[in-house]
């Protein structure tokens, strides 16, 4: 069942591929939860690259990012982390966090990406290469999540390359701000 905000965000102890300890919900800070679908996805590993190269403005604004694979942590580590993250990589070979937030499969929205992405989808072979042809039916999805550990925006995506535009996530961190500042004041 898909999450709504205001809600709270199931909790998680989790730990990334590099055995880093990763807590989401109630952990005080503003985080971006990224769900993605296989590591060899080619649609995925172009939002990670995205995410990379974001990645220090968007912490310089108080922001975690933690990107949640279902996929091996051998196959996260060929595919995604071939390159250093700076941000946590978790890999969730069975889906189990992809069940608990909702996260739906659809062969239907995958040929949906494959169609109407194009120019994505080249983008992202060019990451991950041919493997990135044969990956699973699981959609992606982005939960910003605040201090508290409520759901403050759930992105289901609606196809296999569907992510939530940074200028949502900028808004959401900057809100952050303002918060933190007038309590300050």
């Amino acid at each position: 069942m898909r999450l709504i905000a205001p809600s709270q965000a199931p909790a998680l102890a989790l730990v990334d591929i590099q055995n880093r300890r990763v807590v989401i919900g109630g952990n005080g800070r503003r985080t971006l939860l990224s769900f993605f679908r296989d590591a060899a996805c080619p649609f995925c590993n172009f939002r990670i690259y995205e995410l990379t190269e974001r990645h220090r403005a968007l912490t310089a604004l108080g922001l975690d990012v933690v990107a949640v694979f279902q996929s091996s942590a051998d196959d996260v580590r060929h595919f995604v982390a071939r390159k250093p993250r700076p941000f946590h990589v978790v890999a969730d070979p069975f889906g189990g966090t992809h069940d608990l937030y909702g996260i739906e499969h659809s062969l239907w929205r995958k040929l949906k990406a494959v169609v109407t992405r194009v120019p994505t989808l080249i983008k992202g072979l060019r990451i991950a290469g041919l493997a990135g042809l044969r990956t699973n039916n699981r959609m992606p999805a982005d939960f910003l999540i605040d201090e508290n550990g409520r759901v403050v925006e759930a992105w289901y995506g609606s196809d296999a390359g569907d992510r939530i535009p940074f200028e949502r996530i900028e808004l959401f961190v900057a809100r952050g701000m303002l918060a933190r500042m007038d309590k300050a004041a």
